[in-house]
């Protein structure tokens, strides 16, 4: 369970924040070495950073309001998008005229609550179900998962609204899959004329007739397979007989590897999808097979660093020193664990990307001041350090305001 909170809007870059849509949302831990911490399922570290990570809830898959420049039903895509917003408690949120899925203004930029989380996905994203509001456990704590827990999750709501296709992972527990299975085919008996299934094609209902790319972005159709959809048609094929083919040719990111739920069997995502001429359909309804996640590319690890989040921190800096600033800065590391830290290929970065190499060795217990090169300067105006491992990872990450900043005074990031 991670806290901290969302984010729909940069105030300092309004035009340049977040893209909140049905299935993702920003997400600004409390903690963000926790998220070093976990699981990378298809060999990806988190792509976090000092506005957050990027949260994909789990279990669903919503209309697209974006997609390579493009988008699904604009009806349907929105519905869900606004009802995850309104869910979380965001309200009165209105979006740019001209960039369509930012948010130009609304009653709160970022709200609190909570995630509950078991790892990275293949992007660098949080596979998460989402809540409003905090926890009452501890940060980082781990909860055991089970339906009516997973019911309160805002990932259940559009589901159980009709607002979301299901879109099952191999990461996610069975018991929850088939509470959440029956939760979708509910909804979709129920066809609420406010959620998609009214409108749903290209699926075992009936095939989709898609002329052109125009056509398809007004169609409700299972969003990973519209994703499959652009790309084919961009490569400029006019029909669907050559499909089945291409997704072939690309195991990993276009023929999925899934496990068929009703034969008991392996197989791929051509196997449920049934295309030619101008149209194509879904044979299968999206709860009755398991995706499995990209693979880990060779070389790269499903589990967390050796050296975890949080075993070397960043507990002091001096940006304004007494005199000339520039070969006077310092930033104070401190290794928490037993045992020395080698820093070959460790570097330090700041809010800018500017970064120094780091070198030596920090004991075990203790710190090590390291005096900044000039290249990499702190700003007295306020600004962030990342501290980043050979392969890579982040391990701490803090930041300070310009009203911290005295002359010749140390900042101390309090832990």
């Amino acid at each position: 369970m991670l806290r901290g909170n969302f984010v729909i809007r940069y105030p300092d870059l309004p035009r340049q924040g977040p893209e909140p849509d049905g299935d993702t949302v920003k997400f600004l831990p409390d903690n963000p070495v926790l998220v070093e911490a976990l699981p990378r399922h298809s060999g990806r570290p988190p792509d976090i950073n000092l506005r957050g990570i990027s949260v994909r809830l789990e279990a669903i898959d919503a209309l697209e309001t974006h997609f390579e420049e493009t988008h699904q039903e604009p009806a349907g895509a929105e519905a869900a998008r606004d009802e995850l917003l309104r869910l979380l408690g965001f309200a009165n949120v209105v979006f740019w005229e001209d960039l369509p899925n930012k948010v130009r203004s609304a009653d709160q930029d970022s709200i609190r609550g909570h995630v509950l989380t078991n790892g990275i996905d293949a992007n660098g994203r949080l596979i998460a179900f989402v809540y409003a509001g905090d926890h009452p456990g501890a940060d980082g704590s781990s909860v055991f998962l089970d339906g009516p827990t997973a019911d309160a999750s805002v990932n259940a709501a559009l589901l159980a609204t009709g607002l979301a296709y299901p879109a099952f992972y191999a990461t996610l527990p069975a018991e929850l899959r088939t509470h959440l299975a029956d939760v979708s085919a509910a909804a979709r008996q129920k066809a609420l004329a406010t959620g998609i299934w009214p409108r749903s094609t290209a699926d075992p209902d009936g095939p989709a007739a898609i002329p052109d790319l125009a056509a398809a972005e007004q169609l409700v159709m299972w969003p990973k397979l519209f994703r499959r959809i652009v790309p084919y048609l961009a490569a400029g094929f006019r029909d669907f007989d050559g499909f089945d083919a291409w997704l072939r040719a690309d195991p990993v990111h276009r023929d999925d590897a899934l496990f068929l739920i009703d034969k008991l069997e392996r197989g791929n995502l051509h196997d449920v999808v049934q295309a030619s001429g101008q149209q194509i359909q879904l044979t299968v309804w999206p709860e009755r097979f398991i995706i499995n996640p990209d693979p880990a590319p060779p070389g790269s690890t499903v589990n967390p660093p050796l050296i975890a989040a949080g075993d070397l921190l960043i507990v002091a800096a001096l940006p304004d020193p007494v005199g000339a600033d520039r070969g006077a800065e310092s930033v104070t590391l401190l290794n928490v664990t037993p045992d020395p830290i080698d820093l070959s290929g460790w570097w330090l970065s700041d809010a800018a990307n500017t970064r120094q190499n780091l070198g030596g060795a920090v004991a075990g217990g203790a710190t090590l001041r390291v005096a900044l090169d000039g290249a990499l300067r702190l700003g007295n105006q306020g600004d962030g350090l990342v501290l980043v491992d050979p392969g890579g990872n982040t391990i701490d990450q803090v930041s300070y305001k310009g009203d911290r900043v005295h002359a010749g005074r140390t900042i101390c990031f309090g832990r």
